[in-house]
């Protein structure tokens, strides 16, 4: 990789990690909000979840208009929404203003999360996969950072409400710049080219079979995470007594950390083994997850939290090995496509569920029957995967690969 190359890919994997930065800082600051803006668990998860959904919907078509009019164009326009996301931030005074600034904030990710993706399969060296791997693992990296950060400048700056955003639009600016200035455009686009918008999901019929034995792996790793995100610092706050944001956001950091350095670990494994591994791993850690809920054990809620993490990397990782060799070059996208809806719907849909049962159950109740719930979809994720008989590519994939 020469030299400029070199820099252009480590400036853009930075940039993907601030997106996924910005998307859970907001999570030790739901609970300052919840208590300033008098709201319910059910307005949190809610406030949450929309970011989920407004990403997924701008996710899908995102990649393929980076394809048409370029990386760049594509990258600058998502920095300019998480800006506008930032500042609507700074300005709230309710809630109707939280759900607009995550609503454009989703928006802005999504945009973003393709195109950055795509320009770093573009820059990495030829055959070596880099790109790949960096587009796995920064998100969780940028997730992780994002909590423990906010929760930091919560806990001991002078305006928790405010400085984090401010910190959010430097750094967005100094990325915009970079991205400018040292950052190549790897399309080539033509002066007559028209953008056209598609939104393709699509299961081609040689991976619908293992499609329907990954999925609830798929939605217990993606509404473990949903839950941790959304109610995590709650968790901490309500159950476990502890009124530091730092360790609030901690609980998501663990669980964002070690599932990055678990999908490094897996990396050369096969995919049948990553996701049987990470799908058992993840339903143990789970357990005791919910042991540390029921005895209010800050010890095992955190230790829970990191054995869930060493499952969710293997199990998420391979069941992107697993679908895509079972179609064919021109099906693929709309296959990743099937993958994204699962597994943001359960990202958020099911945190939205679990703020509802706070308002009747209680959080200790809800947080304990959503990780049973998720311990069972996981072990019928393994159980599935044991019993599915290993699919061949289809030949135009294959002749692809090679």
């Amino acid at each position: 990789m020469r030299p400029s190359r070199k820099l252009a890919f480590w400036i853009v994997a930075g940039t993907l990690t601030l997106f996924l930065f910005g998307a859970s800082a907001p999570s030790p600051l739901y609970v300052v909000y919840q208590q300033r803006f008098g709201f319910s668990a059910t307005t949190l998860t809610a406030i949450f979840a929309v970011y989920a959904l407004a990403l997924l919907v701008s996710l899908i078509p995102a990649g393929d208009i980076s394809d048409q009019i370029g990386r760049r164009p594509v990258i600058l326009a998502a920095l300019t929404l998480q800006a506008a996301s930032a500042i609507l931030f700074l300005l709230a005074g309710g809630v109707g203003a939280l759900f607009g600034a995550r609503i454009v904030q989703g928006v802005a990710t999504g945009v973003a999360t393709g195109a950055l993706s795509a320009a770093l399969i573009d820059l990495q060296p030829p055959g070596s996969g880099l790109g790949a791997l960096t587009a796995s693992v920064a998100p969780p990296v940028g997730l992780a950072l994002g909590a423990v950060g906010s929760g930091a400048i919560v806990q001991l700056g002078t305006a928790p409400l405010r400085l984090v955003y401010w910190c959010q639009l430097a750094a967005l600016g100094v990325a915009a710049l970079l991205i400018v200035v040292e950052v190549p455009e790897t399309v080539r686009v033509r002066p007559d080219a028209r953008v056209r918008l598609r939104l393709r999901v699509e299961i081609p019929a040689p991976a619908r079979r293992a499609f329907r034995a990954l999925t609830p792996g798929l939605v217990a790793t993606w509404a473990l995470a949903g839950l941790y995100l959304s109610l995590g610092p709650s968790l901490v706050v309500v159950l476990l007594g502890l009124r530091s944001h730092i360790v609030g956001g901690l609980v998501p950091a663990t669980l964002c950390a070690t599932t990055a350095l678990a999908s490094i670990l897996s990396r050369t494994w096969s995919a049948r083994r990553a996701v049987v591994f990470g799908t058992l791993v993840l339903a143990g850690g789970v357990l005791v997850t919910f042991a540390g809920i029921r005895a209010g054990s800050a010890t095992l809620l955190f230790a829970g939290s990191a054995i869930a993490g060493v499952g969710f990397g293997p199990a998420f990782a391979g069941s992107f090995r697993t679908l895509a060799p079972l179609a064919e070059p021109t099906a693929r996208a709309g296959l990743l496509a099937a993958v994204y809806v699962v597994s943001y719907l359960a990202f958020s849909v099911p945190a939205v569920i679990a703020g509802l049962a706070v308002t009747r159950w209680g959080l200790r109740d809800s947080a304990s029957g959503y990780s049973l719930a998720v311990v069972v979809l996981a072990l019928a994720a393994a159980l599935l995967t044991m019993r599915q008989p290993s699919a061949s590519p289809s030949p135009e994939a294959t002749r692809a690969q090679a």
